[in-house]
């Protein structure tokens, strides 16, 4: 089946996550900052409650992939291709000494292909490979870090090494050193996996290029109109470029909504504080209100024309969605309730269908402010995945979904 997805809130037929794994287990407290988490989850519950999410999507009908799984797959199928992705991740791990470059090369290849995916996303600890050392400067500083390559607990968040555009993907250029690694799996995936490397399968934006983009700031309103936030992680000449080639290749989209959002910890992407749960109605962090610009892109003769919309957000959201706009604020009208929530991604929703979304379990306020909108709420449990600041949307990136009648 071809990626398609032309809306928020189309049926979800198909979905990729992944699963966390050990990588959860070789953070230390000195690593987190460095690796983007706020603190330790405890793997076991992690892996509990991240099932719960799957099996929610599957009693929906929705199809779960796994990138794990689809990377074996992917390698099983093209052999030939192995020894050069096992060299792009260790030249993309920055292992900078000839020594340990050779003998991780030779340790990953002698691994199964689901042991040796597993392996790269957990991070390779120094007692996991033997190295003769042969005293050169290098070598020698490699013992005082216990990793060879550092692990990867942010691939939880499928949403942002790629995006599913329409018909065709955004494979983005994160925006950390730490994340840039995730997007050779989704790329090796996209590109040779047997269920998509037939598929004429365009690609609006490459990992290799000049300017960070993450798929948490992009959503796709409708089949005209797409959603971008300019946040900390996507800086606004991505925005630029992917618009020039969305034109360029006929696509359908028309204009792209450039929100410029406060760049911070808590407002990390624009799905964070906005998302669509049904026709015409969002949830909204009620605290980027007071400081949200909008710039509308257009395409004008062989390049783009950029305007700043002096408009209120509902107004804005009505003139691309052709419909009257609720916004249903994240925690209600209490201060406190909301920005608790927000930091909990009560604003990060995953609609399965139009009216219908996965929720974390904790962000009760806001839960029963859906429903009584009449929004029908799944909630999955989350003391653990909530650690790593990412929720339902954060966590799945979707393949598949109906278009809207």
């Amino acid at each position: 089946m071809k990626p398609k997805v032309y809306s928020e809130i189309g049926k979800l037929k198909t979905v990729l996550v992944h699963r966390p794994g050990k990588e959860l287990e070789n953070l230390t407290p000195d690593l987190l900052e460095k690796l983007l988490f706020d603190d330790i989850p405890y793997l076991k519950v992690a892996q509990e409650e991240h099932d719960a999410f799957a099996d929610a999507l599957r009693y929906e009908g929705v199809e779960v992939l796994y990138i794990t799984t689809m990377m074996e797959e992917a390698l099983e199928a093209n052999p030939e291709k192995v020894d050069d992705f096992i060299e792009m991740f260790i030249d993309e791990a920055d292992v900078k000494s000839s020594t340990v470059r050779k003998t991780l090369a030779a340790y990953l290849k002698s691994l199964t292909y689901d042991n040796m995916v597993n392996k790269m996303i957990a991070g390779v600890r120094t007692h996991d490979v033997n190295i003769d050392k042969r005293g050169t400067i290098i070598d020698l500083l490699e013992d005082e870090y216990p990793f060879f390559t550092d692990p990867m607990p942010n691939i939880l968040f499928q949403r942002d090494p790629f995006a599913t555009i329409g018909e065709g993907v955004s494979i983005n250029k994160m925006h950390t050193t730490t994340r840039r690694r995730e997007t050779i799996f989704s790329d090796f995936v996209l590109r040779h996996h047997p269920r998509f490397r037939d598929e004429t399968l365009a690609h609006y934006y490459e990992r290799h290029n000049k300017y960070t983009m993450e798929g948490g700031d992009i959503l796709v309103l409708n089949d005209k109109t797409l959603a971008i936030g300019i946040s900390k992680r996507t800086d606004p000449r991505a925005i630029e470029h992917l618009a020039k080639k969305l034109f360029d290749a006929r696509a359908s989209f028309e204009t792209i909504l450039a929100f410029n959002i406060p760049k911070t910890r808590a407002f990390m992407h624009l799905d964070t504080v906005l998302t669509q749960i049904d026709y015409g109605i969002f949830t909204i962090h009620p605290g980027i209100m007071r400081t949200l610009t909008v710039f509308e892109i257009t395409k004008h003769n062989e390049g783009i024309h950029v305007e700043k919309v002096v408009s209120t957000l509902e107004a804005i959201l009505k003139k691309h969605l052709h419909r009257e706009i609720e916004l249903i604020h994240c925690g209600g009208s209490d201060t406190v309730h909301s920005e608790r929530e927000q930091w909990n991604d009560g604003a990060n929703t995953l609609a399965v269908e139009p009216g219908k979304v996965i929720v974390y379990q904790r962000n009760h306020i806001t839960n029963h402010i859906l429903r009584s909108k009449g929004i029908k709420v799944i909630e999955i449990p989350s003391s653990e995945l909530s650690r790593g600041r990412g929720g339902p949307r954060c966590m799945s990136m979707p393949i598949f979904r109906e278009e809207l009648e």
